[in-house]
């Protein structure tokens, strides 16, 4: 399981609003949902988020083992 509790935090910590992702750097609300309910996000958004918040991926998400497989 992938949670994203770290992105919130990181944001919090870069100043950096949903409001400002949606307005200023047109990430989708739709996604940003997604990244509250951790829910199935695209890499692509990841690297969005990566390069506007200016950190890893490990300060945005933190992988859970779980009994999901294929």
């Amino acid at each position: 399981m992938i949670r994203y509790d770290k992105l919130w935090e990181t944001m919090k910590e870069r100043k950096i609003s949903q409001y400002d992702l949606y307005t200023h750097y047109n990430v989708n609300r739709a996604q940003l949902d997604r990244l509250r309910k951790n829910g199935n996000v695209q890499t692509n958004t990841i690297d969005k988020l990566c390069n506007i918040l200016k950190c890893n991926v490990e300060d945005i998400m933190t992988h859970y083992d779980d009994d999901n497989v294929f």
